[in-house]
């Protein structure tokens, strides 16, 4: 009587559709509209789809279900999940946080970015010329060299205090009045805009060439170890695995829910948004590249060059260009909000566990904060260098750093067998020694993933960035998230009780 009394009841996802919805949302965000479809077109195009899918397989779907076991079996945010687990653990969990903390700064500002552009796009605002006016009018982007300014950009700011606003709201809901029931709206708008969006592009002069970049197969590239990396570092970023989401969303889930096929109707869902995404973009490319009579080669983008430079242009010169424009900067805020959403859940949950506060004062003691400095840091003159370099060492020397170290403590201490159990309790695929044996290879992929790019990194510079800028914001906040980690971990918890209550009452 006295633990139920102690441990409140924990929300939950009203059923798996909920769940699925919601994971769905987290996975598919910006890195599968702006990031997979150039990286298939450098990668060996067609081919890239054979270690696309040997990455999703041997390390996307099997670090998926490591997550849900973690979050379903210890009932709670990342940080109280690690410390069931082995009380040494729980830095993991708040490295975790921290990591989503410096995600949620900058993703919120190329959030309100897309749905500024959507309703540019009614009028093509940018003009004749969409990079000058990126920018140079809506970013009035100052010189690094001459130091970091804070000076306010008005057409930045808005949108993405609004961004901000929306998502809290949302969030203070709860797990099943608010993202639940988000997600279940914005998905399926979505996919119905993605879907008119790559029809459309599909019927544009010169859509045949684009597919044709894309697509037709470059086999000398299997041979290229770093094409490898670049599916595993795909299916990595787009699936939200190792720091914290699906941890975190897994932990709503109720007693018998199947674990491995909801993990793969997710894992699948977002490979499958990909491909579309990369048959809608091409297609719009090879009509920019006829229109300009260049070589898709010459046209071709990913990420921030692709959404403003090139669609912008693409707008401009194809016939009903606001509708197309509407769809694909519409689709890119949905997308991103519903991965915003759950980026600030995993800070909410943890904060939630630790401090054993409701659930709207936690949303506005973590939404608040986050919003001003967010605003400060990105809504300035310089604030796309700053998440140039944040995305870049926050990715690599954050989400990859923690998913190393803490899967080998896991598999260190012979975690895998546990959690391998719990996953086969209750779901409808087993998962045994191929299910290991990915997550000890995967392992090995992240350490050189690391390693190399730090080396890179740390001999070259990044992206010719003054050095002391590299250093502040890039290698200083990554180690500092660390260092803070560490710190956090050793906070005593509001209730010790549930902190070292190993498994879930219901769970025993």
């Amino acid at each position: 009587m006295s633990n139920q009394k102690i441990q409140p009841k924990r929300e939950t996802f009203a059923g798996r559709k909920a769940f699925i919805m919601a994971a769905i949302g987290s996975a598919v965000g910006l890195g599968n509209i702006w990031r997979f479809p150039y990286t298939t077109y450098e990668n060996g195009g067609g081919a890239f789809m054979i270690p696309y899918i040997v990455a999703l397989l041997t390390a996307g779907i099997p670090l998926l279900f490591l997550d849900f076991a973690i979050g379903h079996r210890h009932r709670g945010g990342a940080p109280l999940s690690y410390r069931r687990f082995n009380k040494h653990f729980e830095t993991f969990g708040w490295w975790q946080v921290l990591v989503n903390v410096i995600i949620g700064l900058y993703y919120a500002v190329v959030l309100g970015w897309a749905a500024i552009y959507t309703y540019f796009s009614f009028t093509k605002a940018w003009g004749e010329k969409p990079v000058d006016f990126f920018v140079g009018e809506f970013l009035k982007m100052g010189d690094i060299a001459n130091g970091v300014s804070f000076e306010f950009v008005g057409m930045v700011v808005g949108p993405l205090l609004a961004m901000w606003i929306i998502a809290l709201a949302v969030l203070a809901f709860g797990v099943q009045k608010g993202i639940a029931k988000t997600s279940g709206i914005l998905m399926p708008v979505l996919v119905v805009m993605f879907v008119a969006l790559v029809g459309y592009a599909l019927t544009l002069p010169g859509a045949a060439k684009g597919l044709d970049a894309l697509f037709t197969p470059n086999w000398e590239k299997l041979s290229d170890p770093s094409v490898w990396i670049a599916a595993y570092g795909q299916i990595f970023f787009s699936l939200s695995i190792c720091f914290g989401i699906m941890i975190t969303y897994a932990s709503y889930l109720k007693k018998d829910s199947d674990l491995t096929g909801t993990g793969l109707v997710v894992g699948f869902a977002n490979s499958s948004f990909e491909v579309l995404a990369g048959i809608g973009v091409f297609a719009a490319l090879g009509f920019m590249a006829m229109a300009a009579g260049q070589e898709v080669s010459d046209v071709a983008k990913g990420g921030i060059g692709l959404a403003f430079f090139a669609f912008p242009t693409i707008i401009n010169e194809a016939p009903f260009g606001s509708v197309l424009g509407v769809l694909f900067f519409g689709s890119l805020t949905f997308a991103a909000l519903t991965s915003f959403i759950s980026v600030i859940e995993v800070i909410i949950s943890a904060v939630q566990d630790k401090l054993r506060t409701g659930r709207v004062q936690t949303t506005l003691i973590v939404g608040v904060p986050m919003m001003i400095v967010s605003t400060v840091l990105f809504g300035t003159t310089t604030g796309l260098q700053m998440l140039d370099v944040m995305d870049k060492f926050v990715n690599y020397f954050g989400i990859v750093a923690v998913a190393f170290v803490s899967l080998i403590a896991i598999v260190a201490n012979e975690k895998l067998g546990l959690l391998g159990g719990h996953i086969n309790a209750t779901s409808s695929f087993k998962v045994g020694f191929v299910w290991r044996l990915c997550i000890v290879i995967t392992t090995g992929i992240l350490a050189f993933m690391l390693f190399s790019e730090g080396a890179k990194v740390f001999t070259e510079g990044y992206e010719g960035y003054p050095s002391w800028f590299v250093n502040t914001f890039g290698w200083g906040m990554a180690i500092s998230l660390l260092v803070a980690a560490f710190l956090l971990s050793r906070l005593k918890w509001k209730d010790l009780n549930l902190a070292e209550h190993k498994v879930d009452k219901d769970f025993e």
